[in-house]
């Protein structure tokens, strides 16, 4: 009896604890799975003068949630646009029809949504944006065919000074245009800089700031950081045919006039920032331009031209400097 008493304390025993697991992995299942490793990036857009997505915060999703992915050449990287106050997953290129975007023979869209042209100089110097801390200019190639009262001009080179350094990007002059091989040149304070193309495939530099030159594609694109003042995505394409019959542009057989497609994303500009497409981020700024038409102009030549890409002196030009040496005037493009 007291054998049959024992058994039956054991087979309960073993019952009891059956249950508790099963008990505890039921519990175990019904949890919530583990947050992900990383949080997605957020980003909030700015206050713009249209109020459209003024202090929006938004954040990448799932598929897509990090604006700088880890293979940066490869990955779609989150796309935060504060036209729709959406994220949505893309390469890591110019959006030529976003805000502070300049493409084609240029064509801008400035910090108020508000599309135009400026069409500066064959072979002169303008400042895109000038203010306190920082001065972006470009430089201007173009043709004029036989009859045409202005040029057709692209922007082939674009220099950013701030404090007493300068980074220069620069499509380099091209007979023949092949997408795998690479067309772009980048120069750190006057010396010339490779970018990687393996493994992060970035360059970087640190002095008061941070500055990162990171491919974007294996060829001809890359995305340009400096801390606190701008964020850049810029891309080298040539006039194809098609394009050079349909616009008449005439440009010669041994040139695919090879320039820069960009698109800044500004932080921290003050409210008397000007230049070509740094006025339209002024609050309050109301565009010129006659909206509607087919290629609605925006003049000021004589106030934002600078004496070469590197000169920090124009009639509107607010940029100073730290320690600027007198002769960078004098300094011409460097390619």
């Amino acid at each position: 009896m007291e054998r049959k008493l024992s058994s039956l304390v054991v087979v309960f025993f073993i019952a009891f604890i059956a249950m508790e697991a099963a008990f505890v992995q039921s519990a175990k299942s019904s949890y919530p799975p583990p947050p992900p490793a990383s949080t997605p990036d957020s980003y909030t857009c700015p206050a713009t003068v249209d109020g459209r997505c003024s202090n929006v915060p938004i954040i990448c999703p799932p598929e897509c949630p990090l604006r700088k992915p880890t293979r940066n050449k490869k990955d779609k990287g989150c796309y935060i646009d504060c036209t729709t106050c959406e994220a949505t997953c893309k390469f890591r290129k110019a959006n030529c029809d976003g805000y502070g975007s300049v493409c084609y023979d240029p064509r801008f869209v400035g910090g108020d949504g508000v599309m135009f042209n400026f069409h500066g100089a064959t072979g002169s110097d303008f400042a895109l944006v000038t203010d306190d801390d920082f001065q972006i200019n470009a430089h201007f190639i173009g043709t004029r065919p036989q009859g045409r009262t202005r040029d057709f001009t692209w922007i082939q080179a674009l220099s950013v000074m701030f404090d007493t350094h300068n980074l220069v990007l620069a499509a380099k002059r091209v007979a023949k245009w092949d997408d795998k091989v690479d067309s772009l040149i980048v120069r750190w304070d006057g010396e010339k800089v490779e970018i990687p193309a393996d493994g992060e495939a970035e360059w970087g530099f640190i002095v008061d700031r941070k500055v990162v030159v990171e491919r974007t594609a294996d060829t001809n694109s890359v995305r340009v950081t400096i801390t606190g003042l701008v964020e850049m995505d810029v891309r080298v394409t040539p006039i194809g045919d098609e394009e050079n019959r349909v616009h008449k542009y005439q440009i010669p057989s041994d040139d695919v006039f090879a320039h820069l497609e960009t698109q800044f994303k500004f932080k921290n500009l003050s409210d008397s920032v000007d230049g070509v497409l740094g006025r339209t981020y002024q609050p309050g700024y109301v565009s010129p331009v006659k909206v509607g038409v087919a290629m609605p102009m925006m003049g000021g030549e004589e106030h934002f031209k600078t004496p070469s890409l590197l000169s920090p002196l124009c009639k509107h030009c607010r940029f100073k400097g730290k320690n600027t040496k007198p002769e960078i005037a004098a300094i011409s493009m460097v390619v």
